[in-house]
């Protein structure tokens, strides 16, 4: 069977409250047809929704604290990083794992998504600091299905193309033949949610297979493998944007943690929609 066709679509960067249906009803527009299937990024959907918080307004607790100054840079650091083999870098990079920011961060995991999260070495429960400005991260959208059939209505009722789409994120799912499963919260079902940092340690020391992860399908019935495997090829089409991680980020712009800006970020190539382009579109041009 052949792959499928994937377009990448290099965009504006989506600002807080600039709404994300005309980014993507503009973007769009001369470039896809019936049957496509969008696959679209939660990140831009949250940070144009105004889905974000900005950590340098919250105070820590003792335990963020904790969890910052003993738990990131040691137990990370010098245990859990070498254990879930983890690049080297990355393991320096935790043991140099930031207080006072760190603190605050982990404040807001606390907050929005329990302590087994918290005690994730990143993307706690969803949330998320990079390709954002400042001390802004994103939270995690809880409503991606609503969202995503909004956003298939909004496309036929202005473009008159009758797609799927699929909202998906970089955090991970693992599996085990076909049990798949994630930390984070809200995938689509067939994915289990459970456990926070210790379904990850166990997965990643076992190295297990791990793709992106579907939120929400919108349009089309498809197994859970399939979701997984467009959702990962979506996420390799569109890069990192400024960074993997925050840590990744202020390297390229050479910026203190909270140093990158909004004007920053819009000098980069951003490609939060992925086409996958439907078999008839390709059927249709080999009868031509």
């Amino acid at each position: 069977m052949s792959k499928p066709k994937i377009v990448a679509v290099t965009t504006e960067f989506w600002k807080p409250k600039e709404g994300y249906l005309n980014h993507i009803i503009e973007n769009v527009e001369k470039r896809i047809d019936d049957d496509d299937l969008l696959v679209l990024s939660e990140k831009a959907i949250a940070t144009s929704s105004n889905n974000i918080i900005d950590e340098s307004h919250v105070k820590p607790s003792q335990s963020a604290h904790v969890i910052a100054r003993l738990w990131m840079r040691t137990v990370w650091g010098y245990l859990l990083g070498t254990m879930c083999h983890f690049k080297p870098r990355l393991i320096a990079q935790l043991r140099n794992y930031p207080t006072e920011e760190g603190s605050r961060h982990k404040q807001v995991a606390l907050q929005h998504a329990g302590l087994m999260q918290a005690l994730m070495f990143g993307s706690e429960g969803g949330i998320d600091g990079s390709n954002l400005a400042y001390s802004y991260v994103s939270l995690p959208l809880y409503n991606a299905d609503h969202i995503a059939e909004e956003i298939r209505q909004q496309i036929l009722s202005k473009l008159g193309k009758n797609v799927s789409v699929i909202i998906s994120d970089t955090d991970k799912t693992y599996s085990f033949r076909n049990f798949h499963f994630t930390p984070r919260p809200s995938p689509i079902r067939g994915i289990q949610s459970f456990g926070g940092f210790p379904a990850f340690t166990v997965a990643r020391m076992l190295n297990l297979k791990r793709r992106a992860t579907p939120l929400a399908i919108a349009g089309c019935e498809i197994d859970t493998e399939t979701a997984l495997n467009i959702a990962e090829a979506a996420n390799r089409a569109r890069g990192v944007g400024a960074g993997k991680t925050v840590w990744d980020m202020v390297s390229r712009f050479n910026v203190s943690l909270t140093g990158v800006t909004w004007e920053m970020l819009e000098t980069v190539k951003h490609k939060p929609i992925i086409i996958v382009k439907s078999r008839r579109e390709k059927q249709n041009g080999r009868n031509h």
